[in-house]
């Protein structure tokens, strides 16, 4: 096998890196601490997964990366091979979720698959291949501080005779197993031989005969006791079919006698009904005669020749129509006459209404009226308070005599206001022209009298009579003014009032004469409703008739039928009782028969031997179940016996069996124990052979590594214990030699192992590189020197591929290949290198 190509992702300090690697001594360089160990961890890591790393996934991943990856390509056979890990962290947790090997005839996926083909590829699982290939840091003293038997486990299993050892003690557990079984069995048959034995000194043959014996004699016992038996229940049997025929015939002759008692009385009874049908038959045809003078009269008075009773349907029909026409009419007159009765009725209240509307009108009109003739008579009053002014006019006229205004004018002045006053009684409309002349005048008298002058002359009014009497002028002129204005508005007033009142009045009388014709009209209707009511009395009292008539049929044709039906049922009533008397007439000649044929000697004969019969079976049952309980009990017994003989040859073939079966488990015992014998002697053989191969091989490394030293040879005994024989022939602990010797020893140990695996006990086999991680720990400078003899030794015994990690410069001299790993202090991460061979020609260069 060699690794050809390793690829890291996020592989602990590495970020990227990809190293090429080839056949030869290949060495990697590097400080402590820059990750050269890293390398050979992520190739074993490759190949056997978690279980190849004391890590867990977490750690390998590289801190703040989500994942890492892990790619190896190696040739194994002369087949190339790539394998590819991916771990991803997943929730705070780091998992494999890729895990592939790409072979030449197939791929495996999954850790378990992986990881079992790359042991069925090498032979070897990663416990083995560390033990062999893989010189880890800090273990290369492993073998040597072993003790013997881990040494001789180790051993074993690398030369694959763990499974030997595993045959061997399949064997011996068969071996114990079998033995086991063996014991049991025999154990087994010996209580067999026991429980036989103990069975036959019980003689059951002799008992099963005795019983049988036994058996037999109640057998015969119980059969003459069941021919008795029989005997006398056949005897029970005949004085009970004795008495049954007698109860029977007793019984029947009963069922007779109540049977004849029976028919007599339904024959009466039945009579009794045909009597009373009779009666009824000839009630209904009386009733029929009746019903037919009443048919006849009934035609009479509807004027029908027959009474047929469609010509009744009919004539009923055409009745009810004409009825109905006529309540039809009766409905429309009512109706006109409650449209005139209600217009009669609004009209009356409307003339009501229109009279009591004029009365008040006329109340009104006499208030104005006596409104009027007061005011006549203020006037009047006011006549005379004028006279009374006249006459005072009069009594200053003389007054005037020095005054500018002359008396007639004067006068005439006066005279000019009565007659104004008398134009106010006569006209009002005059009293209302001359009331505007008064104002006029007046106006211009103010006006004259405001200047100073006198009203009628137009001269100065001072002293001057006409003066004072002007400023009363002036109060019973705006008095009069007031006064005739109210009169004439109170006059129109009236003459409205008086208008309306006549109008209203005739109104009332043109209501007055509608109401009367109104109630003409419904007058009118009323008399053709009771026309309607008679006419429609008359076609009732028709339908009445004509009912009755139908009626009468149908009660005619109903009491025919009842006749009819009464008559029928007399006949069946009376074929009924024939019958009956035909069957009275059988039962009492059966009931002669019976009588006739009970024997009342025989029958207390049946009764005395039912008695002795039943009193034997009472005994023989008693007999027989005693009996019957004797044989059960010996049958038991027989069964027990004869299930115990059973079981005695039971117990026999059973011990045949079983004797036959540890006569084989004797012969599989031998069997087993030779095969672990053989197992064992072959192992023996085995590992002595490899013994033997091993030390001459260990030998031969170690004499490479201390040719003409100290030490003359090295012996490993069948033990694997060692020890280290000195030049002058004395032997030392190999814990004796000093550190440096010890480590080279043990790494002679680890070549000659290898060399062992690699050339096969058979011929060569494939193996893995020989990987060395940190060899020159425990070695000075000197020992050093040696460690590179020893590399160089085993290239030149054939090994494919050496994989060297340190940090001492001297292994570099016996490299084909030197790798650099350095590790970046700022970003702790490390890069590889190639850089050529030993003599300095440079080959590759890998960064991260």
């Amino acid at each position: 096998m060699r690794l050809d190509r390793i690829a890291l992702e996020n592989f602990k300090c590495y970020a990227d890196a990809d190293l090429p690697l080839d056949r030869g001594v290949t060495v990697i360089h590097g400080l402590n601490g820059s990750g050269k160990s890293s390398l050979l961890e992520a190739s074993f890591f490759a190949l056997y997964g978690a279980k190849a790393i004391d890590q867990t996934l977490d750690e390998i991943v590289t801190i703040g990366a989500e994942g890492a990856v892990v790619e190896l390509w190696f040739t194994h056979a002369g087949e190339a091979y790539h394998v590819e890990r991916r771990v991803s962290v997943r929730e705070d947790r780091a998992v494999t979720t890729k895990c592939v090997l790409e072979g030449p005839d197939s791929s495996y996926e999954g850790a378990r698959a992986v990881r079992r083909r790359v042991g069925e590829l090498l032979r070897m699982d990663h416990e083995a291949f560390v033990n062999c290939a893989y010189v880890r840091q800090g273990e290369v003293n492993k073998l040597i501080d072993a003790s013997p038997g881990e040494r001789q486990d180790m051993l074993d299993e690398l030369l694959q005779l763990g499974k030997l050892e595993e045959y061997r003690q399949r064997a011996s557990d068969a071996r114990v197993g079998v033995g086991r079984v063996r014991d049991d069995k025999q154990g087994a048959l010996s209580e067999l031989d026991d429980q036989i034995a103990a069975k036959e000194d019980r003689d059951l043959h002799g008992r099963l005969n005795a019983l049988q014996s036994d058996l037999a004699e109640v057998e015969s016992e119980t059969e003459r006791f069941e021919e008795n038996r029989t005997q006398a229940e056949e005897t029970l049997a005949d004085a009970k079919a004795v008495l049954e025929e007698y109860e029977e015939k007793q019984t029947e002759l009963q069922e007779l006698e109540a049977d004849i008692e029976d028919l007599r009385e339904t024959i009466r009874a039945t009579e009794g009904e045909r009597e009373r049908l009779a009666a009824e038959t000839e009630t209904a045809r009386e009733r029929r005669e009746d019903a037919r003078d009443r048919r006849e009269d009934l035609l009479a008075e509807v004027e029908l020749a027959e009474a047929d009773p469609q010509a009744i349907e009919a004539r009923l029909e055409a009745l009810a129509a004409e009825i109905e026409s006529v309540t039809e009419r009766i409905r429309e007159l009512s109706v006109e006459k409650q449209e005139h009765d209600s217009r009669a009725d609004s009209l009356a209240g409307q003339a009501d209404d229109l009279e009591s509307t004029a009365a008040e009108k006329h109340e009104t009109a006499e208030d104005l009226e006596t409104d009027i003739g007061e005011g006549r008579e203020t006037l009047a009053t006011r006549r005379e308070e004028l006279a009374e002014l006249d006459a005072d006019i009069e009594t200053r006229r003389e007054s005037f005599a020095d005054s500018p205004v002359t008396v007639g004018e004067a006068g005439e002045y006066r005279e000019e206001v009565p007659d104004e006053l008398a134009e106010l009684r006569e006209t009002r409309a005059e009293t209302a022209t001359e009331l505007e002349n008064a104002r006029d005048r007046l106006t211009e008298a103010q006006e004259l009298r405001e200047a100073g002058n006198c009203p009628e002359c137009g001269q100065p009014t001072e002293g001057s009579p006409h003066v004072e009497a002007l400023d009363e002028r002036e109060g019973t002129v705006e008095t009069l003014e007031s006064r005739l204005a109210d009169l004439r508005e109170r006059e129109e007033t009236l003459d409205e009032r008086l208008e309306e009142a006549a109008d209203l009045e005739r109104e009332a009388d043109q209501k007055r004469e509608a109401v009367t014709e109104a109630r003409g009209d419904a007058a009118e209707c009323q008399a053709k409703i009771a026309a309607a009511n008679r006419e429609k009395a008359d076609l009732t009292e028709r339908v009445e008739r004509l009912e009755a008539l139908a009626e009468c049929v149908e009660r005619i044709e109903d009491l025919t039928e009842q006749i009819a039906d009464h008559r029928e049922r007399r006949t069946e009533k009376a074929d009924l009782n024939d019958e009956r008397r035909e069957r009275l007439a059988e039962k009492r000649e059966r009931r002669g028969d019976l009588a006739e044929t009970v024997d009342e000697e025989r029958i207390e004969a049946a009764r005395e031997e039912k008695d002795r019969a039943e009193t034997y079976l009472d005994q023989v049952r008693e007999k027989l179940s005693t009996l019957a309980n004797r044989k059960e009990q010996l049958q038991n017994e027989i069964g027990g016996v004869k299930k115990e003989i059973e079981n005695l040859e039971e117990l026999r073939e059973r011990r045949d069996v079983l004797a036959d079966t540890v006569t084989r488990l004797d012969s599989l015992y031998e069997e087993t124990e030779q095969l672990e014998e053989m197992y064992g002697t072959l192992r023996a053989q085995l590992r002595q052979r490899n013994v033997e191969s091993l030390e001459r091989m260990l030998n031969e490394t170690f004499e490479l590594v201390y040719e003409n030293d100290s030490y003359s040879r090295i012996e490993l005994d069948g033990d694997y214990e060692l020890t280290v024989y000195q030049k002058d022939g004395e032997s030392l602990e190999p814990e004796q030699l000093s550190g440096g010797e010890r480590a080279l020893f043990n790494l002679s140990l680890r070549c000659a192992i290898y060399r062992l695996l690699a050339e096969g006990i058979e011929g060569a086999a494939p193996m893995p590189p020989l990987i060395l991680d940190e060899p020159t720990v425990f070695l000075d400078s000197g020992h050093v020197s040696k460690l590179v003899d020893l590399v160089g030794a085993m290239r030149d015994l054939g090994v494919e591929q050496i994989l060297v990690v340190s940090h001492d410069e001297e292994l570099v001299g016996a490299a084909d290949d030197i790798v650099r790993v350095r590790k970046d202090a700022t970003t702790n991460r490390s890069t590889v290198e190639r850089v050529g061979s030993a003599d300095g020609s440079l080959l590759a260069e890998a960064d991260v």
